[in-house]
């Protein structure tokens, strides 16, 4: 099963890391955050990948086709501009590097990929968040549900402590940051049937996936819900990258579900 990676957008929220490169090649110690959700799917075995790019997509071509050599040790003679590679770290991924557009929207990046996905169940997710989510039992759901899309639902925590006030002033109960309200926001990490393609129109530059196309599914009774209860975290803005390199720095990563 094929994955598809949305990496076209402009990342405006993390100020100058995104004036010279694309949200997903934001590094999460040393690493880019796409590089970390890769390993996570690899992890379940899923190694064939659609990077769907848009902004400054050149990012990320020149990362993925220098990717052995910046991971190998290597000698170089100049005399004769021969290499000889001593020891290398490659990943059984087969990656496709498919251009949407700059500014094309989500519906319209992910139609651009239908004829590299054909007739069959794909997997899509954004490139700037990461989770301990199981793929493996991700797939399944999205099998026993037989529903055009699973996507990956979770609760976030408020931002805010929330207190349980009685009528005489009484605080019976405080929270330091309760779930917003038990709703259920979309953590991305979806499994798709090859029918998705068909609610988004031909020329889907200008839609959002997660507006009509999503909202159509979701009233012909063909969008499914896997519940994640653990650890999901988006990189939306400098808070967000200082917060999950602190967790890799220590040691303490929960999406790192990988082996080194």
């Amino acid at each position: 099963m094929k994955v598809l990676l949305l990496a076209g957008g402009l990342g405006t929220r993390l100020g100058e890391e995104t004036s010279i490169k694309p949200k997903p090649m934001v590094e999460i110690g040393g690493y880019p955050v796409l590089w970390h959700i890769m390993k996570t799917y690899s992890h379940y075995g899923f190694n064939d990948f659609i990077v769907l790019t848009g902004y400054k997509q050149e990012v990320i071509k020149d990362y993925f086709v220098n990717y052995y050599m910046r991971n190998s040790d290597i000698t170089v003679d100049l005399s004769d501009n021969s290499v000889n590679i001593h020891r290398n770290a490659c990943e059984q991924w087969k990656v496709t590097l498919l251009y949407t557009g700059r500014d094309t929207l989500t519906a319209g990046r992910i139609k651009r990929a239908q004829k590299f996905i054909g007739n069959e169940p794909f997997m899509l997710t954004y490139g700037d968040g990461v989770a301990d989510i199981d793929i493996g039992a991700l797939v399944r759901n999205h099998q026993d549900s037989h529903k055009y899309c699973t996507l990956t639902a979770y609760q976030p925590e408020g931002k805010y402590g929330a207190l349980d006030i009685e009528a005489d002033g009484r605080i019976s109960n405080f929270s330091e940051k309760p779930k917003q309200g038990g709703s259920w926001i979309n953590a991305g990490f979806m499994v798709c049937e090859p029918q998705v393609f068909n609610y988004l129109p031909e020329n889907s530059d200008e839609i959002m996936f997660e507006r009509a196309p999503m909202l159509n599914l979701s009233k012909d009774g063909q969008l499914n819900a896997y519940k994640h209860t653990g650890f999901w975290h988006p990189m939306d803005m400098l808070k967000d990258k200082n917060d999950l390199n602190k967790l890799w720095d220590n040691n303490q990563a929960p999406w790192k579900v990988w082996k080194e």
